[in-house]
């Protein structure tokens, strides 16, 4: 029995052998991959390797990482090459076929992920991954491949900032993110690279000035800042001895010649705001083997001299107003294989060592005066006047401006000094009258002219537009005074007041008079300490303040208050309009006015202010507009609704402290704004311009400036940074030379010298220029129609109208 026991057991015992060997042999078959693995790629490599192949959506060139493990040892190519240092990778080449590899990334493409799964290869010192239609931001992971020293992201679709996370690379020697979308400034941090020597950022969006730490890069090689929307004045590089290349074409540089280092190879500024003149170290330039200047506006002579350079091989000054004679006789380098001299004001002969390259193709020169030449060239006398003209000095310029002025000046006195005295005469006995009430306080800015020569005749000049545009309130009631019970029935008994401020001051009232005219009501408390005299002064301003870009006044009522006998009310009755404001007819989420229908009430707001300071005597100044005081009536004509009246002021002023308080959030102090204050007015009519054109609310003087700085780099550039910028809603509307007038006119009125802003005459000339330059039928002529009640297809008349 015990036999037989012992026979059935054995073969579990055999089976239980077996199944122990095999896994013996599974173990140290295992252990054999992972060690042999070990010794010629580390795990984690493998992976982020094939990581990174899943996320290029498995191009045909990476299927080599489908059919081998040892990564360091693949075979090189134009478009995949690994190296690896003791089994780590060091470096990874990936190259697209020009647009063909790969087909395309998938939808799901994560930036984040690709460089996350990349950081992880801690020992990368290169990194190239070119042409791969790689987008979206650069990731802050890049921050960690510590080791770095050549960075190549270029011909991808990378957009955003340049992140802070690439200061991290401590060891970069490289840095090229050309062809891509990034925007914003140049960091002031790339300078921060003890070892860096090229630094190219050509071919994206990024705009501001070169950061002056640039000129403290000593081992910069090549400095490659091309077709960007760059300007302002290059930090002087004098002390970049290494610099070989610098590349800053298309751009906005200017206007002084940048101060470059003797040994420089390449200096190529095409294209930028160059206006100085040539200076003359470059014929120290003894290693400059090509030299671009051309489309600038640099002036001065030519030298000549860099024709012999002993290195130079490519020159191209044309573009320019360089000038300077040359003779047959001068001497060239051999190597010259590009000369372009074209459209300049240079004279006398081309050089026979230039003749002799002619026939090759290799020289350029129409455009200029030179003599015994075929082709385009202008007479000597051309050159040589028009040298003159751009050697005449600003200074030289603003004195003969200011002697023509002088001249044009005196001719008005004495053409007119007669009807100047009367009119002076008249405005010292109304300034002698209203002195007590214009010093009460600086919040109600009634100003009259100093009383002189040149003011008078400014005066006499502003009075021309009165008999105008008193007549454009003429469709207004007549002003009058209310009787208070009229008022109580129209307001159903004062019920329901919207209360502005403290309720014990002014209270706003809606209502409808018998003839179904709907008003507004305001409703102002006042000391009886005012004298009849004042308050009869005031209510005749008023009553004057009739136009139709203007919530006019029709007419006042006054009691005395019930509970306080040293107290009067003051009822004032103002049309109402029933559209909204003009803000949220831009952008209140609903139907949008056009950009034809924004210039013609951009027009209406400016002939709004300029009847508040010149279509009265004396002017409505320092009114604190802002887009909400901008009102729609019923043909949606836009109404100022909002201004500086008299009475009206001096209480906002008693109850909040000196300040006017604007709906956006914005305080500002009154009684400092002294000087220049018909300018007030031209930078808030600047700020509701720029809402006018981004579309949404500018709600703080931060928003302002942003916005601001956004529009003055883009005005800078072309048609389509000026559009990005815009509303969208009306991107597809406007015209390239309407929309540039109005950014134009924008920035000039948010200048921040009051006496650089432009006057209201020229702000409504120029918003009438650009609305000529918009083509009306590009728009719907219904939506046109709503803004007059002139003919939908005549532009210009409703322009007129306003």
């Amino acid at each position: 029995m015990q036999s037989l026991f012992q026979l059935k057991q054995l073969p579990v015992v055999l089976m239980a052998s077996l199944v122990l060997m095999h896994t013996s042999l599974l173990f140290l078959s295992t252990l054999f991959i992972c060690v042999h693995l070990s010794d010629q790629f580390q795990p984690f490599q493998y992976n982020a390797l094939k990581q990174i192949q899943q996320f290029l959506n498995y191009p045909s060139v990476l299927t080599i990482f489908d059919s081998t493990w040892d990564f360091c040892n693949v075979e090189p190519s134009p478009f995949l090459t690994i190296v690896c240092y003791e089994d780590n990778v060091t470096q990874l080449h990936i190259t697209g076929n020009n647009g063909v590899f790969p087909p395309s990334l998938p939808q799901n493409f994560s930036i984040d992920a690709l460089f996350s799964s990349i950081s992880s290869l801690s020992n990368l010192k290169v990194l190239s991954l070119v042409s791969l239609g790689l987008w979206g931001p650069l990731p802050a992971t890049i921050g960690k491949l510590s080791s770095m020293e050549i960075l190549n992201l270029s011909s991808n679709y990378i957009d955003g900032f340049i992140p802070l996370e690439l200061s991290y690379l401590n060891n970069l020697q490289t840095l090229v993110l050309d062809h891509n979308k990034f925007t914003g400034q140049i960091p002031r941090w790339v300078s921060s690279f003890n070892d860096l020597a090229v630094l190219s950022l050509k071919n994206n969006s990024l705009f501001g000035s070169l950061p002056s730490s640039i000129s403290s890069s000593d081992n910069l090689r090549v400095l490659a800042m091309a077709d960007n929307h760059l300007f302002g004045e290059i930090p002087g590089l004098q002390n970049l001895t290494n610099l070989q290349i610098l590349d800053l074409k298309n751009n906005y540089f200017g206007p002084n010649f940048p101060v470059l280092h003797h040994k420089v190879v390449t200096v190529d500024i095409r294209n930028n705001s160059f206006k100085s003149s040539v200076p003359n170290e470059l014929n120290s330039y003894f290693q400059l083997e090509k030299l671009d200047i051309s489309i600038n506006g640099l002036i001065g002579p030519f030298p000549p001299s860099l024709f012999s350079l002993p290195s130079i091989n490519y020159i191209d000054i044309s573009g320019n107003k360089l000038t300077g004679k040359l003779f047959q006789n001068m001497s060239c380098n051999a190597h010259l294989v590009f000369i372009n001299l074209s459209s300049n004001l240079l004279t006398g002969e081309l050089p026979a060592c230039l003749q002799e390259k002619v026939e090759e193709g290799a020289v350029s020169y129409d455009g200029n005066c030179l003599s015994g030449e075929e082709g385009n060239q202008k007479p000597s006398s051309f050159c040589h006047n028009e040298a003159l003209a751009v050697e005449v000095s600003p200074q030289k310029l603003r004195h003969k401006e200011r002697k023509a002025m002088a001249v044009l000046v005196s001719s008005l006195v004495g053409g007119i000094v007669g009807l100047a005295v009367i009119v002076g005469l008249s405005l010292w006995v109304f300034q002698r009258r209203n002195r007590r009430a214009a010093m009460k306080g600086p919040s109600t800015r009634l100003i009259t002219e100093k009383l002189s020569t040149v003011n008078t005749v400014k005066l006499l000049s502003d009075a021309r537009y009165i008999s105008e545009t008193m007549k454009m309130g003429a469709n207004l009631p007549t002003y009058r005074a209310f009787a208070l019970e009229e008022l109580k029935e129209a307001t159903n008994n004062f019920s329901h007041p919207s209360i502005v401020g403290e309720p014990s001051l002014i209270q706003i009232y809606r209502g409808k008079l018998g003839d179904g005219t709907a008003i507004v009501i305001r409703s102002i408390k006042m000391r009886k300490k005012h004298s009849p005299t004042m308050f009869t002064q005031h209510i005749e301003m008023i009553s004057r303040l009739r136009h139709n870009h203007l919530v006019s006044c029709i007419g006042h009522c006054f009691e005395c208050c019930p509970d306080d006998s040293t107290v009067g009310i003051v009822y004032f009755v103002f049309e109402s309009l029933p559209n909204g404001t003009l803000r949220s007819s831009i952008c209140g989420g609903g139907e949008t006015l056009n950009w034809a229908q924004r210039i013609i009430a951009g027009i209406g707001v400016a002939k709004g202010i300029q009847f508040l300071h010149t279509g009265i005597m004396p002017g409505v100044f320092s009114n604190h507009l802002k887009i909400t005081d901008v009102l729609l009536d019923p043909n949606f004509h836009v109404k100022i609704c909002t201004y500086n009246l008299p009475l009206l002021a001096h209480q906002n002023a008693g109850f909040m402290g000196g300040a006017a308080v604007s709906s956006n959030g914005l305080k500002s102090n009154i009684g400092g704004r002294e000087k220049e204050v018909e300018k007030d007015d031209i930078y808030d009519f600047g700020v509701i311009l720029m809402e006018i054109l981004v579309g949404r609310p500018i709600m703080s003087q931060n928003d302002v400036m942003v916005v601001k700085d956004i529009i003055q780099v883009s005005n800078k550039m072309d048609d389509t940074a000026r559009r990005s910028i815009v509303d969208p809603t009306i991107i597809k509307e406007c015209s390239t030379e309407s929309l540039k007038t109005v950014m134009d006119i924008c920035l000039r009125c948010l200048s921040d010298d009051p006496t650089a802003r432009p006057s209201i005459e020229d702000v409504l000339w120029t918003l009438q220029f650009a609305a000529q330059l918009q083509d009306p039928w590009r728009h719907d002529s219904h939506h046109i129609h709503r803004l007059s009640d002139s003919n939908p297809n005549n532009l210009q008349e409703q322009i007129s109208r306003g």
